[in-house]
This record gives structure tokens, C-alpha cells and sequence, in this order.
């Protein structure tokens, strides 16, 4: 099997890092610096203490390539058109890119490039963070479910080379409740903890926060039962901030993006949930306001007081 990871962030990279030794592995990103620091140097990952540097190919043009069975598609949102069409250049006739991103509607921004049938839905839980150019932090080594469609053959061998490359995974027949059980535990940090500036943990540890969290996730739950999904989680709120509590000292990706002034994915995450919202009539007026908070913070970056 050879797999493209088309989105070399923290994300991609700690996954390719951990692939590299089972797999054929090519990491594509447009981060001209990024990509020449792991061909110079090779990929540097960070876990328990430890660090490993690993040699793995990467580029920005893949013109060169030759096609592969899978692509693995862990871009932020606002990249998912440009990573449609490299699958489409890089997949093989009967190749799948699977998407690993976070959110609602990714899917289907490459099923309208790739089709239908091409196209499968993971949901990771693994901690990420990209540290520098070639340098990465495994922060939680979560496990990833593969969808059964569009290929049970490749999920399971997907799951499969994870697990030879250390990195707990499976597959699942029904991953709606997966795919919304992440959105909702998204839903009550990524935005809170970018508007507020705080570490995971503070969502938790702080009642006035834990407050904001609850109005958050519980919109989006009403949203969820509107839709006909049955959650995986029995207590949504609670497990919410067992996750910020767990994962204490993370900066979540929505937060770093607002302090590098990088877009965010708020339209995927808390947009989604109002929209899903607006179409099944189920009101969402918390999760709006966070969705102008962030889109204000991102508007104004350059005028930022930072003393």
C-alpha cells in the first residue's frame, strides 16, 4: 500500500512519522519550509520525553509522484478544496482519500471533486502540535476509527498499518456518532479557549468558564437528537470537560491559530452546528455569537494590543 498524507501539520506529521517505518509513506504540504527541514533533516517527533528523527520523503509539488492507494487528508478546512484536487492527481482509479479533519462538511468538498465512492469519513483523537519547520509533539495517542465506507478492505487495512505503526485504531460500520461526538467535544473548547486565550484545562478548572461550555455543548446536542443521531456520549457536558481536563495543558488548534493570526475552523466546527441548526429549526444563538467572536478575532489580527 502507498499513502500520500496530503496536510504534513501536527496532525499529518505525527501520523507520518508513525507510518514511516510500516508504510511507503509521502508527506504533501505547501509549507515550503516545513517540507525542506524534513527532506534536509528528517521529521522530528517529541513524545513522552523522548525525541526520535525519522527520514521520511515530503513535497510541495506532487507532479512527481507517482499515484498511491490512499491519501490521507489532514489539512485545516480552508485548505480541503486544494487538497481535493491533489487527490485527485495522486489517487490511483480505485484509490480513497480518507479525511481526518475536524468537523462538519469536509466530506463532501471532496466527493464533489473525487466522488462519492472515493471519499471515507475518519474521526481521530489524537494530540498533535507542530513545534517548528521538521518538528513535531505527539501530545495523545487517542485512537483513530476508519469508516467502512467506501472500502471495508481499506479501512481495516488502514486500522491495520496504524496499529503495526503504534497508534491505536479501528473501524466502525456507523461513525455518524463518532464524527458528532468529537464535533461536540470541539464545539465546547476550540472556540472558548481561542476568544479566552487559555489552555485546555482552564475550561474545566475555571466555574465561569465550565459555564460558557455547558451553553455551548448543550445547543449542540439539541442540534445533534434534531438530526437523528444517536451520541456515544451519555453525559456530552461532563465528558466535555473530562477531555479539557485530560488534556490540561494544550493549547487547542482554534487557539493557535488566532495567535499566529492563521484562519481558523470555526465555520466547521461551531458554524456547523448552527447551520445544521438553522436547517432542522433548532435554535443556536451561543454558538452564533462564538462564531462572530472568533471571525472578529481573526478580523482583527493586525490591530491587536499586545501590551
Amino acid at each position: 500500500m502507498k499513502i500520500a498524507i496530503i496536510g504534513a501539520g501536527a496532525l499529518g506529521s505525527v501520523i507520518g512519522f508513525h507510518l514511516a517505518p510500516v508504510v511507503a509513506i509521502t508527506l504533501v504540504d505547501p509549507w515550503a519550509e516545513h517540507v525542506s527541514a524534513i527532506n534536509a533533516y528528517g521529521l522530528r517527533c517529541a513524545c513522552n520525553g523522548e525525541e526520535q528523527t525519522r527520514s521520511i520523503p515530503a513535497t510541495t509539488d506532487p507532479a512527481h509522484l507517482e499515484p498511491v492507494d490512499v491519501a490521507l487528508i489532514t489539512v485545516k478546512a480552508a485548505q480541503t478544496t486544494w487538497a481535493a484536487e491533489v487527490a485527485a492527481r495522486l489517487l490511483k482509479p480505485g484509490g480513497v482519500a480518507y479525511t481526518l479533519q475536524n468537523g462538519l462538511g469536509n466530506a463532501e468538498i471532496l466527493s464533489a471533486r473525487l466522488g462519492p465512492y472515493r471519499v471515507g469519513q475518519a474521526v481521530t483523537t489524537l494530540g498533535a502540535t507542530l513545534l517548528g519547520p521538521g518538528w513535531v509533539k505527539l501530545a495523545g495517542r487517542g485512537p483513530t476509527t476508519f469508516g467502512a465506507a467506501p472500502s471495508l478492505s481499506i479501512a481495516y487495512a488502514l486500522a491495520n498499518t496504524l496499529r503495526s505503526g503504534g497508534l491505536p485504531a479501528g473501524v466502525s460500520t456507523n461513525l455518524d456518532s463518532l464524527v458528532w461526538g468529537k464535533l461536540i467535544v470541539n464545539v465546547g473548547i476550540n472556540a472558548l479557549t481561542a476568544i479566552l486565550r487559555v489552555p485546555n484545562g482552564a475550561l474545566a478548572s475555571i466555574p465561569a468558564a465550565a459555564e460558557l461550555v455547558r451553553r455551548a455543548v448543550e445547543e449542540a446536542v439539541a442540534v445533534a437528537h434534531a438530526a437523528g443521531i444517536a451520541l456515544a456520549l451519555t453525559d456530552p457536558v461532563a465528558e466535555t470537560l473530562a477531555v479539557a481536563q485530560m488534556t490540561a495543558a494544550n493549547r487547542s488548534s482554534m487557539l493557535q491559530d488566532i495567535l499566529r493570526g492563521a484562519p481558523t475552523e470555526i465555520d466547521t466546527i461551531n458554524g456547523a452546528i448552527v447551520r445544521e441548526g438553522r436547517r432542522l429549526g433548532v435554535p443556536t444563538p451561543f454558538n452564533a455569537m462564538l462564531c462572530d467572536l472568533v471571525k472578529a478575532l481573526e478580523a482583527t489580527a493586525p490591530l491587536r494590543v499586545t501590551e
